[in-house]
């Protein structure tokens, strides 16, 4: 692949994935196409302005003849789409923007993609791809005694960006079996890692910690995710990309079960230790109410991807959250310029 369209390439995958990709040099060109949302940071990728592989274009992937003028103008032979409305807590108090973008947003760009796939020359059609981001979350939730999630597993959202996410990816799988349009899709379990916006759990939790402010925890802390370092996702999407079979779906997990509480107290761990003066920083916790519809547990199992492309996680849970921690105590300009607008490290979707 030498000319990649990444959508949402702003954000916290997509700025990530990114970076991966120039810095292992394995594309020619990247064009990143976002529409700067409140999580979308230009700062995410600043020191990339000068890069002659990279440019940024301000838009909306709803925008279908921008995304069409992009795909021909950069001889664009694979799109990855990270363009989302991602945040639950968001959907809860306002549903109606992500079933805009993460649904109609999607339909735009398959449109788009699928114009400019059917216009390529024999060789550069066969090898063209188009891979859509997604989540855990469009399966629903678990038990604590039920398996993990698979690429099996019977779709069954339950807040409104699940739902949304859920339709994105019934279009994907459409395109492909209704036109044969190469596609792949990536569903990953819980993110974590550098340039993650702040009012995700991890990076919340940090910023609060260091501000000496309360560590908000819904209901009693029991909720379990599967905690993935940013970085180890990319590269499964990297190999799902660039490897993996078209018309397959490939769950990407990081092998890391904890509770909410299990992660505070790790968190809090390594702020003891990096960033001594608050400590300790358990005596932050506070529980508040737990938000409506909260799924108890989400789990990847892995196994498709690590059998069939040799991918699995390279770094443990603990070894993250210091990595992610000591990111973060470097980088409190970055944190700043984004607290000092109008998000305020508030838990949302309390209401």
């Amino acid at each position: 692949m030498n000319s990649i369209l990444v959508t949402g390439g702003l954000g916290f995958i997509g700025s990530n994935f990114i970076r991966l990709l120039l810095e292992e040099d394995r594309v020619e060109r990247i064009v990143n196409l976002d529409m700067i949302t409140y999580a979308g940071n230009p700062e995410n990728l600043a020191d990339l302005e000068d890069d002659p592989r990279y440019l940024f274009v301000r838009g909306d992937i709803g925008d279908g003849e921008l995304s069409s003028r992009l795909m021909f103008e950069h001889h664009i032979d694979a799109v990855v789409n990270f363009a989302a409305e991602s945040h639950v807590d968001r959907s809860i108090d306002s549903p109606e923007p992500f079933f805009q973008t993460n649904v109609m947003g999607t339909l735009s760009l398959l449109d788009a993609s699928r114009g400019h796939w059917s216009s390529l020359p024999e060789a550069e059609h066969s090898s063209f791809r188009f891979l859509h981001v997604s989540t855990d979350e469009v399966y629903g939730s678990l038990s604590l005694d039920d398996p993990p999630f698979c690429e099996s597993t019977s779709y069954g959202p339950n807040s409104p960006y699940s739902a949304s996410k859920a339709g994105a990816d019934h279009l994907v799988r459409a395109f492909h079996h209704t036109y044969g349009f190469p596609t792949v899709t990536t569903n990953c379990s819980n993110n974590y890692g550098p340039y993650q916006f702040p009012e995700k759990l991890i990076p919340l939790m940090i910023l609060n910690a260091l501000d000496g402010k309360p560590l908000p925890i819904y209901g009693d802390g029991s909720n379990v995710r599967d905690w993935l370092f940013v970085r180890d996702h990319c590269e499964g999407i990297w190999s799902a990309l660039s490897r993996g079979r078209v018309g397959e779906t490939y769950c990407i997990g990081g092998n890391a079960e904890r509770t909410n509480l299990q992660v505070l107290d790790c968190l809090c761990t390594a702020l003891d230790e990096l960033s001594p003066t608050g400590a300790p920083h358990a005596r932050l916790k506070t529980f508040v109410k737990d938000r409506p519809g909260h799924d108890h547990r989400y789990a990847i199992d892995f196994s498709k991807i690590h059998d069939e492309l040799d991918w699995s996680p390279s770094l443990g849970f603990e070894d993250g959250i210091r990595s992610t921690v000591e990111w973060y105590l470097a980088n409190r300009s970055w944190c700043e310029a984004i607290t000092s607008g109008k998000y305020q490290l508030e838990r949302l979707g309390l209401s």
